[in-house]
């Protein structure tokens, strides 16, 4: 009886072939983690902002869907970026209440600081919050209001408190704290903030006109 042979090519194509096989599971595997990865990073991105946005501009102080309710302005110098900008909108009825301004401040020690800025439309600030920074643990990272109470200092501000000459650290003559050996970080802050109050001076009426269809009142 004459015994058979396996011939080398076939056996590099069945090799071949259970490697493809394993390729494609991996590649496979892969884009299913990533989507997943995905659509869960944005949507814990999503629930920050919203817990981010309700405590700059309170819901008991609009009755639209403020997240949904927005515009997009550009102004390098007032806003940081020559990028457009997101502009939130509160409204109480058909009443203009607030805007949150996303400025950015560009001249951090380590980077851009991104902002929520909150402006009432009396020109008072409703509150600040830091979205992102790579500020220095331990020194920069104040800014956080959950590091510490500083960025809850601009609560009730307006240009005229302080004096608009004063909107700036103590070290250079003006009202605002720093910190401990870290001036940069919170100059730079103070200055966004600022610029974001004298945009929200020069254009808060025609942000808030005109309004989209969709941000009706009780969404």
């Amino acid at each position: 009886m004459n015994a058979s042979v396996e011939k080398p090519g076939g056996r590099m194509a069945v090799a071949a072939g259970i490697l493809a096989a394993f390729a494609v599971a991996g590649v496979g595997l892969v884009a299913f983690t990533e989507l997943s990865t995905r659509e869960r990073i944005a949507a814990n991105e999503r629930a920050y902002l919203l817990r981010a946005l309700n405590e700059v501009v309170p819901a008991e102080a609009h009755d639209n869907d403020m997240f949904s309710d927005t515009v997009h302005v550009s102004d390098e110098e007032l806003l940081g970026t020559p990028e457009p900008v997101t502009v939130f909108r509160a409204f109480s009825g058909a009443q203009p209440a607030a805007v949150i301004l996303t400025p950015i401040a560009p001249d951090g020690y380590s980077g851009t600081i991104r902002l929520l800025v909150g402006i009432a439309v009396d020109g008072r600030l409703t509150g600040v919050r830091v979205t992102s920074h790579r500020e220095t643990p331990g020194l920069g990272d104040g800014i956080e209001a959950a590091r510490s109470d500083w960025i809850l200092g601009f609560n009730g501000r307006s240009l005229d408190d302080p004096p608009r000459a004063r909107w700036t650290v103590r070290r250079d003559g003006g009202d605002f704290d720093q910190f401990t050996g870290a001036t940069i970080t919170p100059r730079a802050v103070v200055k966004a903030v600022r610029n974001a109050l004298l945009y929200f001076e020069k254009n808060g009426q025609a942000l808030f006109d005109p309004r989209p269809e969709n941000s009706g009142a009780g969404q």
